[in-house]
């Protein structure tokens, strides 16, 4: 009995022996496969195969976000170890990395198949608005791509519906759209409700350096984009667009045309007004004999101010040979012709005599 009873007698290292130690030693760097194991606010826990789960340290409330809304118990994962060992025992590992694939996975997706999402517009930027989504995806609104209220600053804290139009995962750069979901129903419900010659009010929703970009709200629902190219902002030649027009400003336009390729309607300032070269122009005629000033010379001519915001032009094949200008000389011409749409004159140099082979 004794012996019996002997023999069933175990020591600790026969112990230690029945237990499974098949335990991996997890390396600082290294990658390893996990299971989700537990996933709260504060803590995330990952069974890696060693003696104790790891511990997820995570400290970017975005990509906790991420995580949180992104997986469950049971998942599995991908982490980096970023500490073998705690002063609690625990391995820490880092689920960022795996955090990145998905999330660029997701937005690949979101933008081949133009899926909406709501994001919160968590700040606004001379350029546009900072939004995320509750799975902790961070991206640019763009002015440009933004459907404004008059009162932009009042979008901060709301939730908008966008679509992402634009990724660059190597910059990590990321831009989302209101307007890419405006269907063709809204820009064909714009045309049967807009006219040639219509004034209306629109409002500025970007302003670029070639013109400047605007909402019109065809109805309570419906918005499509307008646009004002800078020669249709001022009767004035204009080199650039002033800066007293700002995004979110309400302005009154004129229709002038529609883009069915880029579903917008073309609109002018100008055309409010009275051309106030008209007139102007009907005191030169052909052969009229007038004098200006150069104000810029370009290799396929030479442009002349005739003063009250009038320019006429000498195309380089009519300069002879022996004559030359610089910006400021005087110049005597003949009108050739008047130009009301150019608002420009065509004109050729007096000569004292006439060259030989000149035209």
């Amino acid at each position: 009995m004794a012996s019996k009873t002997a023999g069933k007698a175990t020591t600790m290292a026969d112990l230690m022996k029945s237990v499974n130690t098949n335990f991996i030693s997890p390396q600082k760097g290294q990658i390893l496969d996990g299971v989700i194991t537990k996933l709260t606010s504060s803590e995330i826990l990952v069974d890696i195969g060693a003696k104790t789960e790891s511990l997820v340290l995570e400290k970017d409330k975005n990509i906790l976000r991420s995580l949180l809304t992104g997986l469950k118990v049971g998942d599995k994962v991908t982490v980096s170890v970023l500490n073998p060992e705690s002063d609690y025992g625990n391995p820490v590992v880092s689920l960022r990395r795996f955090n990145d694939v998905k999330v660029w996975e997701k937005l690949d997706k979101l933008q081949k198949e133009k899926i909406q999402v709501d994001a919160m517009v968590d700040e606004t930027t001379k350029g546009g608005f900072l939004l995320s989504t509750s799975d902790g995806i961070s991206g640019f609104l763009p002015n440009s791509q933004a459907i404004f209220t008059s009162n932009p600053q009042g979008l901060v804290g709301s939730t908008i519906k966008v679509s992402v139009i634009e990724i660059n995962k190597a910059l990590k750069k990321i831009i989302f759209s209101q307007k890419a979901m405006q269907s063709g129903e809204a820009f064909e419900k714009a045309v049967k409700s807009l006219k040639l010659g219509q004034k209306t009010t629109t409002t500025i929703s970007n302003v670029a350096p070639f013109g400047i970009f605007t909402l019109i709200s065809v109805s309570d629902d419906v918005k499509v984009e307008g646009f004002i190219h800078i020669s249709e902002v001022s009767w004035e030649k204009l080199a650039t667009i002033p800066d007293t027009f700002k995004h979110g400003e309400e302005i009154e336009v004129m229709v002038i045309g529609f883009d069915k390729d880029a579903k917008r309607v073309n609109l002018s300032i100008k055309k409010l007004t009275q051309n106030p070269f008209e007139e102007k122009l009907k005191s030169y005629a052909v052969d009229q004999k007038i004098t200006g000033t150069v104000v810029k010379v370009l290799s396929t001519g030479v442009i002349v101010s005739l003063g009250e915001g009038i320019e006429g032009f000498i195309k380089r094949d009519k300069i002879p040979p022996t004559v030359s200008y610089k910006e400021g000389s005087s110049v005597e011409a003949t009108v050739v012709e008047v130009d009301q749409k150019k608002q420009r004159l065509s004109l050729v140099p007096v000569l004292t005599e006439k060259p030989l082979m000149y035209r």
